[in-house]
């Protein structure tokens, strides 16, 4: 079963797909945030062509864990994927995943522009990963 990971931005959303197993996320793409049924269509079809049967959707909450005006629309635009898609949907705590892939972009010495480039598919790498090590790590408890 494949999942996709997704980190949903004004502009842009990060795509990240595990491999069959289910254990890994890998970085797929950058969609360039458009008309929202556009966008819907675009996720529609990289799931029909993947397979994918769950999508992960990070949460951009509040540093102190409550909800704010930017969780409440990725909330909605997640619930109108659920609805036209017909797919289940997760949530996964996001705070801090672009901090932490831009750092890694930053070690790794990309320029600025490249870091642009990538920096939200790696955000969804990081949401989807964390995903799928908390639902590998329930899986193996007694």
């Amino acid at each position: 079963m494949r999942i996709m990971g997704l980190d949903v931005g004004e502009k842009r959303i990060g795509i990240a797909i595990s491999d069959p197993m289910g254990w890994t996320a890998q970085g797929h793409s950058v969609l360039q945030r458009s008309a929202l049924e556009t966008d819907i269509k675009t996720i529609g079809q990289l799931c029909q062509d993947y397979e994918v049967e769950k999508i992960v959707v990070g949460l951009p909450r509040n540093m102190d864990g409550s909800i704010g005006p930017k969780a409440l629309e990725v909330q909605e635009f997640a619930q109108l994927l659920e609805k036209q898609l017909d797919i289940n949907i997760a949530y996964w705590d996001e705070r801090l995943t672009t901090k932490s892939a831009e750092r890694v972009l930053i070690e790794a010495d990309l320029s600025r522009r490249r870091r642009k480039q990538v920096i939200d598919k790696m955000a969804a790498v990081y949401i989807l990963q964390a995903y799928l090590d908390y639902q590998d790590s329930t899986s193996k408890r007694v």
